[in-house]
């Protein structure tokens, strides 16, 4: 690297907010910066960051290395249904595979269950005289006046992407791969999406409706980036855009053109990643994280350094919380649990007189009633704000004036209906939302087989050290860690990703010798497109690695569970002695008891191509003289919830508390990207690498022992 080109950039452009962060690789220091998402506009807001903070530096985009992106986009063309008109083309007789789904009801018990409505409607769903069997075996020739036919009214139709899902191409995707030629060539300017490149995985309607949501999304995403790509270079910087993963990893913007969905949990794996590396520097191996930002809150536990990874979710759920309600996507993607609580969830009253909070936002236009650009509904960051959490003159640095009296003004029809004071509805509004993460964090905890207390939380997001308190302490945690520009985190996490990409393969067969020669087969064509992804990304071919894994169940299973596989080659092993006692510990670890009497299947081959994790040093912070006495801002009325009542509160500059600092609560901690509110019975210190380290002084610290 250049002493010209010595900083990497990132940014998360999120629901309500996009963050910043700009690092110098040769010293470590970083500089940060947060601005509101100009939805229609994305760009402009990612200029206006751009531009502040190389003038900061005294720089232009030739000294930028590295220049990397997470975004919700994806995520939120789905939700929102504004993708583009997509079309489908598929084996003749299974058109209606978006409509028959699993062919039951997400709820069997509500008769009036809405239902999830497939992307493509029928009447842009053609389809081809073709079929392969379940071997990938020709079982019908394929047709090609069928396929013209097709081809045909899709271009009459004004459609601007196609999904092509023909049956068993997971096993043969020649099939599939014809349609696709032969679409290319007659509609040249049509987006193609075919899923045995998308998901060559078993499972008819998941593979379908993962091509199909790949499809709808794919021509904004690719106009989007394009547009990213364009306006980045008119500031200046000449090289690759990257793009965060869903699984975590980073890959080209080229990549991530074509294939958008696995961009849908972008930002939310940024700052799980950037959790994994705080974790690291604080020797915490077990750790969860908890970003709560404008739009929606979210949970990963991250057990020995590593997130779970899930290979099928859901997205666009018809109910939140009901699994089957949504559309399914068989990508990777760190296991996370997300909900509708976020600084602009707003708060309201349902048919039988309840409060209730979020999961509708107000996102960054209008935002919160408190934010003066046109809000009127009462949300979580109004209510903060009346609790006295929120400096009216110090949001985003000062740079953000708060309206209280907007905030008053929101608040009192609802706290009129509740037969409230306007501090008792903020209070509500208050303790519901951190409920609803309570829960939340609860079961996602419990459903990995852990216990709270003996884990401390990573609190970051604009609004994650405001609520984090309440969480933790509910939780019988011992404490929770805010790190230095909490508020940014996410954007951090950017630069501490890998490049890195998922490949899976379908290899259904019963587990036998035999079978692990052709298994390693499997592998090295995964591992050879792998090698393709990762040069594409500039990785050299001596940094790059594999991780190997397989889906096995016990034979006549419904479903299976995700295997590492940590041999070089497996026809070299032994199934009784090696792979399946591995099976068993890992089945047992997750149900508790395993069939070892039972025959074993093998359902998909699972490959993650990884390049060199980038070095990260931040500065150690050198412990100053006098303590937080030298950041103290003075007092203010806040809530205190351990107390029930409102007190005055020391208040501190985030920015002035050196390493080696001490204090108790109840306090408030202000930074120019978040607030840190240290509820009573806590004591506060800022540790070598400054960050802000809360354990409660009333919780026993081996609680969980």
């Amino acid at each position: 690297m250049s002493a010209q080109s010595r900083y990497r950039f990132a940014f998360d452009i999120g629901g309500t907010f996009t963050d910043f962060v700009l690092l110098d690789a040769q010293t470590g220091r970083l500089e940060t910066y947060k601005t509101l998402t100009t939805p229609q506009e994305p760009s402009k807001a990612v200029m206006e960051g751009w531009n502040v903070l190389l003038n900061r530096v005294a720089t232009n985009g030739d000294g930028v290395e590295t220049a990397i992106h997470a975004t919700t986009l994806v995520t939120n063309a789905l939700i929102e249904r504004k993708g583009a008109k997509t079309a489908l083309i598929t084996t003749e007789g299974f058109k209606d595979t978006l409509d028959t789904q699993r062919e039951m009801r997400y709820d069997i018990y509500d008769l009036h269950s809405p239902p999830v409505d497939p992307l493509i409607p029928r009447t842009l769903r053609w389809e081809v005289r073709e079929r392969l069997n379940n071997f990938g075996e020709v079982f019908l020739e394929f047709d090609d006046a069928s396929l013209e036919r097709a081809i045909a009214a899709v271009g009459a139709s004004g459609a601007e992407a196609v999904a092509i899902c023909f049956l068993h191409s997971y096993i043969n995707p020649a099939h599939e791969n014809r349609a696709a030629a032969h679409v290319t060539k007659a509609l040249p300017k049509i987006n193609v999406s075919v899923s045995s490149e998308i998901a060559p995985e078993i499972r008819e309607y998941e593979r379908m409706s993962t091509a199909v949501a790949n499809a709808y999304v794919q021509p904004m995403a690719s106009r989007y980036l394009g547009q990213l790509v364009a306006d980045l270079k008119s500031g200046g910087y000449k090289r690759r855009l990257y793009l965060m993963l869903s699984a975590g990893g980073i890959t080209t913007a080229e990549t991530a053109a074509r294939f958008p969905i696995r961009m849908v949990e972008s930002g939310p794996a940024a700052g799980v990643i950037a959790t994994v590396f705080y974790g690291e520097r604080l020797g915490v191996k077990d750790i969860v994280a908890f970003d709560m930002g404008g739009t929606t809150a979210k949970m990963c536990l991250i057990k020995g350094g590593q997130p779970s990874m899930a290979y099928t979710f859901e997205i666009a759920r018809v109910h939140r919380f009901k699994r089957g309600s949504g559309l399914p996507v068989r990508i990777p993607a760190i296991e996370l649990i997300e909900i509708g609580a976020g600084g602009g969830s707003i708060a309201w009253v349902d048919e039988m007189g309840l409060l209730k909070v979020g999961p509708e936002s107000s996102g960054a236009s209008p935002g919160p009633a408190c934010y003066g650009l046109g809000g009127t509904k009462p949300t979580v960051t109004d209510a903060n704000l009346l609790l006295g959490y929120l400096n009216p003159g110090y949001f985003l640095g000062g740079r953000m004036q708060l309206d209280q009296t907007k905030a008053e003004e929101a608040t009192k029809p609802l706290a009129d209906a509740l037969g409230l004071s306007v501090a008792d509805a903020a209070r509500g509004i208050y303790q519901i939302v951190n409920e609803n993460m309570i829960s939340a964090t609860r079961v996602h905890i419990a459903e990995r087989g852990e216990d709270p207390r003996r884990l401390m939380l990573l609190a970051f997001g604009g609004a994650g050290p405001v609520h984090a308190d309440a969480i933790a302490r509910a939780l019988k945690m011992p404490g929770y860690i805010c790190p230095a520009g909490a508020g940014v985190t996410s954007a951090l996490g950017l630069l501490t990703a890998p490049a890195a990409f998922d490949f899976a393969q379908t290899f259904a067969a019963r587990l036998s010798q035999d079978k692990l020669a052709e298994m390693d087969k499997v592998f090295e064509a995964l591992e050879k497109e792998g090698r393709e992804r990762l040069s594409e990304a500039g990785v050299p071919a001596s940094e790059m690695r594999f991780e190997r894994g397989t889906d096995i169940r016990h034979r006549g299973q419904g479903h299976e569970i995700v295997v590492d596989l940590p041999w070089p080659k497996l026809a070299a092993i032994d199934i009784v002695n090696d792979l399946r006692p591995h099976f068993y510990e890992r089945y047992e670890a997750i149900y508790g008891h395993a069939h070892k009497h039972l025959d074993l299947e093998i359902m998909t081959c699972r490959l993650r191509a990884i390049g060199p994790r980038p070095t990260v040093t931040l500065p150690q912070a050198p412990t100053g003289e006098g303590g937080a006495k030298v950041a103290h801002k003075g007092k203010r009325s806040a809530y205190i919830p351990d107390r029930g009542t409102f007190a005055e509160v020391d208040v501190y500059d985030r920015a002035l508390l050196p390493a080696g600092s001490e204090f108790h609560g109840p306090a408030i901690v202000e930074e120019k990207d978040s607030t840190a509110v240290i509820g009573a019975n806590a004591i506060a210190r800022v540790d070598d690498k400054l960050n802000l380290v809360i354990k409660f002084t009333d919780i026993p610290a081996d609680a969980g022992a």
